[in-house]
């Protein structure tokens, strides 16, 4: 089953478990689909999903430059070599925010969350796993 959005559970134990007021970094895996998916009531054109998940970006960076992000790597997946045979990813991204107050606030956003829709459809999987750098 994919993992596209975060439920209100996994939000609230982000907020419970990452430690408040530190840095963070969000890693992210991404699985694209080939054509987005967008609703059906949406009045999107058609485009690949590289191409809505760019969409997406130009608000997401904007956003997380905003918060006092950045983003730390960005490149693209091509061999698994510890990992479950059926499982592949097209792009990794390691994305910095100054706390877990901060990227929560970013989630928050009008503007952000307007622009989830082209993620949505850009996505056939996903994952955001909250890390602490260590020193």
């Amino acid at each position: 089953m994919p993992s596209l959005n975060p439920s209100q559970h996994q939000l609230k134990r982000f907020a419970e478990q990452m430690p408040v007021g530190e840095p963070i970094l969000m890693l992210n895996l991404l699985r694209f689909n080939d054509q987005a998916a967008y609703p059906a009531e949406s009045d999107q054109q058609p485009c690949s999903g590289r191409e809505a998940y760019a969409v997406y970006s130009r608000t997401a960076i904007k956003k997380v430059r905003a918060a006092g992000g950045d983003v730390e790597l960005m490149a693209n997946a091509r061999v698994a070599l510890i990992a479950p045979e059926q499982e592949h990813w097209d792009e990794v991204l390691l994305v910095r925010y100054p706390s877990p107050e901060a990227f929560l606030e970013m989630l928050a956003d009008a503007e952000y969350r307007a622009a989830t829709i082209h993620r949505t459809a850009a996505l056939a999987d996903s994952r955001l796993i909250g890390c602490n750098p260590r020193s």
